[in-house]
Parts: C-alpha cells; structure tokens; sequence
C-alpha cells in the first residue's frame, strides 16, 4: 500500500482513533478523536477552542495516534502514526461537516461550529500492523517528507547459519535458504527472541 491509502484507511475505514498528547507535567494523555479527512500527505481534524486537547497540541505541536478496526485482537489492523501538527482555522470546518454529517448533532448551528477549529498532521512516520493474517503484516510509512529508517530487527555477517533464532521465531519469519539469514521484515512481530537466541551477536536491533 502506499503513503495515501493508509492515511485514507485512517480517515475512511477507521474513523475514530485514540490520540496521545503530553501534557505541561510530560505526562501522557489520551483522547478518542475522528479524523475527518485525508490526502495523500495528511490528516484532519477538529477539536473545540475551549479543550485541554487543543491547548497540549498548540504547545506541542506534536502527536501520536492508534487506529484500530477489527472484532477481537485476532482479526484486527491496527495504524499507528506519530508526527508534526499545525493548526488551519476555522476555513475547512464546512467541509468537513459535509464530510462528516454527524457533526451537525454536536454543533447544530453556525454560531456554536465557530468553537471549532481544525488541524493537520502533515509530516510524520507510521506503521500497519495486520493480526488477521497468518503470518502477521506489518508495514512502515511516511510522509510530509520524512525519510523513512529501517526499523526492526536484522541478521549481520557473524550469522554462522546454526539456526538458533529460528527455533525462538513465532512467526517462522527466517529465510534459511542464503547466508546470513534474512528475517522478513513484514511479518516480524518484534519480539526480540532473535537477539537472545543468537549465541554469535549476530542480530542488530535498528
């Protein structure tokens, strides 16, 4: 998938996620925001004027969010995004009323949708993590110009070919077939067994 389609699985499949910010102590706190809409490089939403939620993300300027859809834990995607916000103002509300209908049985009139205002998240990195499939799916992105790091667990040269990490790998996510091995990347859970396992230190966390 690419940059966009996850952002619009965000904002169409999704809707509703949970929201982190911090707060003037540092500490962590969560709130449950609808993203309203998406492009290829960002995502919207709104929040009232009068909310601590706004005041942490005009100080911050920074937030993460998790998004998940699915029944029980077993048969969910969830998306995760950490990244920069900024404010837009009152200009893109109409639209994302006509968006979100919704909208008009919190804020029924024009005089009270002017408590609101609406930011983006407009550069950042993210990650699909798919429990539904056997073996798991996971997937980094970015966008807003962010370049994207690999991440995750990697198997170096001092890899002898003993196979202790396969034996420790719940996803059986370890290509034997090549020296090194090569732990395929959108299946690893991120357990960490490799590290452990390896009795040469031939796995690097990055």
């Amino acid at each position: 998938m690419e940059t966009k389609e996850y952002l619009d699985y965000i904002a169409n499949e999704i809707h509703r996620t949970i929201v982190a910010t911090v707060d003037d102590e540092g500490l962590p706190v969560t709130a449950a925001i609808d993203m309203m809409d998406s492009d290829e490089k960002s995502l919207y939403f709104l929040t009232a004027k009068g909310k601590g939620f706004y005041d942490r993300l005009k100080k911050r300027e920074f937030l993460a969010l998790t998004a998940m859809k699915g029944e029980d834990t077993m048969s969910s995607v969830a998306v995760s995004i950490r990244g920069k916000v900024r404010e837009l103002g009152y200009d893109k509300i109409p639209e994302l009323f006509e968006k979100n209908p919704y909208m008009r049985k919190i804020y029924p009139t024009e005089e009270s949708m002017q408590a609101l205002t609406v930011f983006q998240i407009y550069e950042g990195s993210g990650e699909w993590f798919d429990l539904s499939k056997k073996p798991i799916e996971r997937a980094s992105f970015t966008f807003g110009g962010v370049v994207k790091k690999a991440e995750g667990y990697f198997i170096t040269d001092k890899c002898i070919g003993c196979g202790s990490c396969v034996a420790v790998c719940p996803q059986n996510c370890i290509i034997q077939d090549e020296m090194p091995f090569v732990i395929e990347q959108e299946h690893c859970l991120h357990c960490g067994n490799y590290m452990t396992a390896c009795h040469v230190d031939a796995v690097e966390r990055r």
